[in-house]
């Protein structure tokens, strides 16, 4: 095989690590269609059952463990002081059957308004190989993997609002250092930070109480990243996070929430070319920009004009039933217009919370043949120290 092949399956595999976290299934070209793709997608991968099972939405729902991921401001309402969890999620079964997502996160809380909390979230590409054309292994094997790892402080400014903040290092190693046609890769580093509120409040309804709740959150803004010296850096998925959620407590027993989370990419919408002339702009605008350019640019450079710009945004609607604080119900709904993707999945799943822990369960069903995301499941399993402390003093 020659060189000019071997780079061009380096390439194609680069490429396919980029693109397949993030979209579920390619539809077939219409010529409509204007992906967006970045580097470390997982990085947008739903990490928790509870989100998973509400249709991924997370950025006003109530605090738990898990709200690094979605909104850091969360922390500041959350109740109890300190607070673990780990989230496991085999990923992409359906074409690799050893690809898997860990998350690890905790919180403490430093007094009655401030909160700090970190996670680490790794990503297992499982052991790849580079083949030709024959299916030959043409160099060693290794293990791809990528991983993240988070650090926040959450403040409450009043009684109803409260900020927070999130830095984040990540790491990317696709490639195992192999080299193409004399070009050299590397480890993908990246760092980046979130800025989040959360807003809630208590309402009455018929008689009834609940709360309204509602969240932003900017997350990943931070550097591009790359694999190799001899390409352009990639964006990384800097992300804008809008929701609503609103609970109804139905009794002294029951009590029901409502979500909805609208979701859109800060990068910038791959542009048209005249084919006829290289790097000529038909309609949108030039993509290699720098960070702060590409964020506001993102709401305007679609080739397509708004309506384009509106099929950017992905919809996550969820519910979520609890039973005497016990026992748990969950079901949502995710969409994304077909022209960026096509995900369309519904979600379901179920918890338990006792003393001390809380273990949860989701499972998605995806409309699109073939997706690749469907029958994803995903495990979590929280433990609330304050109500072990509880036990123990009960006991004493």
């Amino acid at each position: 095989m020659d060189l000019k092949m071997k780079n061009k399956i380096f390439w194609n595999l680069i490429i396919l690590l980029l693109i397949l976290p993030f979209e579920d299934v390619l539809p077939q070209s219409s010529g409509t269609e204007s992906y967006i793709t970045t580097a470390v997608p997982f990085l947008t991968i739903t990490p928790d059952s509870r989100a998973g099972a509400m249709g991924d939405v997370g950025v006003a729902t109530t605090p738990d463990c898990f709200s690094l991921h979605w909104n850091a401001a969360k922390y500041a309402f959350i109740d109890g002081k300190t607070g673990v969890a780990l989230a496991y999620t085999p990923w992409l079964r359906a074409i690799v059957p050893d690809m898997n997502i860990a998350y690890l996160t905790g919180y403490y809380r430093l007094d009655s308004k401030q909160t700090i909390a970190a996670s680490l979230m790794y990503n297992s590409l499982g052991e790849l190989d580079f083949r030709d054309d024959f299916g030959q292994v043409t160099i060693n094997s290794f293990k791809a993997n990528e991983f993240a790892i988070d650090g926040s402080y959450s403040r409450l400014f009043s009684d109803h609002f409260s900020g927070g903040i999130a830095l984040r290092f990540i790491y990317s190693n696709l490639t195992g250092g192999m080299i193409a046609t004399g070009t050299e890769t590397k480890p993908g580093i990246s760092f980046a930070a979130d800025l989040s509120g959360y807003y809630t409040r208590d309402i009455e309804l018929s008689g009834k109480t609940g709360q309204i709740r509602a969240g932003i959150n900017f997350s990943n803004i931070g550097s591009k990243l790359s694999y190799t010296d001899a390409r352009d850096p990639d964006f990384i998925p800097m992300n804008m996070r809008l929701g609503t959620s609103g609970t109804l407590n139905l009794d002294s027993y029951n009590s029901i929430t409502l979500s909805l989370d609208l979701n859109k990419l800060l990068v910038p919408t791959p542009p048209k070319y005249d084919i006829s002339k290289k790097d000529s702009i038909i309609s949108g605008k030039n993509p290699h920009v720098g960070v702060p350019v590409a964020i506001f640019q993102s709401f305007h450079d679609a080739p397509g004009g708004l309506k384009e710009e509106l099929h950017e945004i992905t919809y996550s609607f969820g519910a979520e039933y609890w039973y005497n604080k016990q026992f748990a119900l969950r079901c949502g709904y995710f969409y994304e217009d077909a022209s960026k993707g096509n995900r369309k999945n519904f979600t379901a799943g179920a918890g338990v919370r006792m003393n001390i822990f809380t273990l949860d369960f989701s499972y998605l069903m995806a409309l699109a043949q073939n997706s690749p995301l469907a029958r994803t499941i995903r495990f979590t399993l929280s433990f609330d120290f304050n109500s072990l402390r509880n036990v123990s003093k009960s006991r004493g």
